[in-house]
């Protein structure tokens, strides 16, 4: 749990900035191979795979973002900053 105020914004904003930016990538990776999730016609194996795609790039998104937060949070970045 998030001990102030501004560790919660930097983790919500890390979440939601990530899944809706891996959602983007992963959607745009996968109709670059051919996989559109919102291609028009049925429902078939290609637009299933796109949403593998799309959900996979969710959790990538997600899981990168919230690694860059921690670093942010804990000052890793910082030269200055001494384990």
């Amino acid at each position: 749990m998030a001990r102030n105020a501004r560790e919660a914004l930097a983790e919500g904003l890390a979440d939601a900035l990530g899944f809706v930016g891996g959602a983007l990538g992963g959607w745009q990776l996968g109709r670059a191979l051919g996989f559109d999730v919102l291609a028009p016609g049925p429902m078939d194996t290609h637009a299933l795979v796109g949403w593998l795609f799309l959900l996979a790039g969710c959790g990538a998104g997600k899981l990168m973002s919230r690694r860059w937060a921690r670093q942010w949070l804990t000052g890793a970045n910082d030269p200055t900053h001494k384990p």
